[in-house]
């Protein structure tokens, strides 16, 4: 007799918080909301755990990255 089949739930499709709130620029100034967005270990959090799309994701890395260079976000967590 064969086992029986797991039922998998339907996964929740994330939408973009940028795109619900109509932002068009991501400021590399805005640290809380770049935060949201690093890992513990400052990594930039991929597409798939953040849920934002990839015209967003895009725009957030560049963001990040530029905030890293100011030195308003470490490039490592130590």
């Amino acid at each position: 007799m064969p086992p029986p089949r797991i039922q998998k739930k339907p996964e929740q499709k994330k939408s973009c918080s940028f795109c619900i709130k109509q932002k068009s620029e991501i400021d590399y100034k805005d640290i809380t909301t770049l935060r949201r967005y690093i890992s513990s270990y400052g990594k930039i959090a991929p597409r798939r755990r953040s849920g934002v799309c990839a015209k967003h994701q895009r725009k957030l890395s560049v963001a990040i990255k530029k905030a890293r260079i100011m030195a308003l976000l470490p490039f490592v967590i130590q």
